[in-house]
């Protein structure tokens, strides 16, 4: 595996920024760090590549897959990490403001991986960061209910790797199911499918919690064909892929709302196993709660746990590209 040659990146702020040959490409670097890590001096020949690197998670938003991928794909690199978890312990309670906080950790580190709830936060700091002398790389680990592209490009490794025999990702029916309106993964991952060809999108949630509409206009330009239903079952039945998600209540207090925790009717349970296609698969973002029932997770078409181990190898190669990136660079400033 040749480092010098990975593919160009900066700041991962948006699944906007991505076309066809770069989700191909992660995926890719993807696959070769999984097949370099199982060569006998594969773990050690990964530690090497950016052992003298550090990243900064800064995750001030609940999270522990996203939080764990990051910080283990980061060691597997050799890269040493710090993190901000709680604001409380940094200089933010004593009213600094977080772009000076960012601006701050950005001193001492070569990248940082932000989570939190404050939406557009990743792009406001990748902006004001690229006007300082010393601007370092952004990834958008989630932000408030906006995007959550890293979840979205493990999302497509994992539906590439799962249909390799089917011709990958192209021709497929995805049926979205469950919070569409403020689920970050679900609008990420939506907004990737017009790169493939011959794509169907089943949005089927209950009305309160139907897709926004700047994402059904996105769909719209794209010509991308997609149709809404509460018709779980029928969408089951039709579906190469069923994406599960829970209810997003934790946006309650921002929304002033009070949503329930589930609706029977959305979950998928040992029953719906019956109706699901042979060659279909089940994803799922997690956390679950009871839209999804943990019976079905024998099943092999049961793809989540799956995807959450993918989370780490995907996020590894990205890590990996940015960290290249910013060695080439340096190299050209030293000619």
């Amino acid at each position: 595996m040749d480092f010098d040659r990975l593919p160009e990146l900066g700041h991962v702020l948006s699944v906007d920024q991505f076309d066809r040959p770069f989700l191909d490409k992660i995926c890719d670097v993807t696959q070769e760090i999984r097949e370099l890590r199982d060569k006998p001096d594969g773990k050690r020949l990964l530690k090497e590549q950016f052992a003298d690197r550090t990243a900064m998670l800064y995750f001030t938003q609940p999270s522990s897959r996203t939080y764990t991928s990051f910080a283990v794909a980061c060691q597997e690199l050799g890269v040493s990490i710090v993190d901000v978890r709680d604001p409380h312990t940094s200089s933010e309670v004593k009213e600094e403001s977080l772009l000076d906080s960012i601006r701050t950790f950005s001193s001492y580190v070569d990248v940082l991986i932000m989570r939190s709830p404050v939406e557009g936060l990743a792009r406001d700091a990748a902006a004001y960061l690229d006007a300082t002398p010393r601007p370092r790389p952004i990834v958008n680990a989630g932000n408030a209910k906006d995007e959550h592209p890293t979840q979205a490009l493990l999302d497509i490794y994992t539906m590439r790797r799962s249909f390799k025999d089917r011709g990958g990702v192209d021709g497929k029916t995805v049926a979205f199911v469950g919070d569409l309106a403020r689920s970050r993964v679900v609008r990420s991952l939506a907004k990737l499918m017009y790169h493939y060809y011959d794509m169907q999108l089943l949005l089927v949630s209950p009305p309160e919690f139907r897709m926004k509409p700047d994402i059904l206009a996105h769909l719209d330009q794209h010509r991308v064909r997609y149709e809404e239903t509460a018709d779980f079952n029928g969408a089951v039945r039709q579906a190469d892929v069923v994406y599960m998600t829970r209810v997003q209540d934790e946006h309650d207090a921002a929304d002033g709302t009070r949503s329930p925790r589930s609706f029977p009717e959305f979950h998928f349970t040992q029953e719906h196993l019956g109706i699901l296609r042979p060659e279909a698969i089940v994803m799922h973002p997690g956390p679950r709660r009871d839209e999804l029932d943990p019976a079905t997770d024998d099943d092999p078409r049961s793809k989540y746990w799956r995807q959450m181990r993918n989370g780490k190898h995907l996020r590894e190669a990205v890590i990996a590209c940015i960290l290249a990136t910013l060695q080439r660079k340096r190299n050209e400033r030293r000619r």
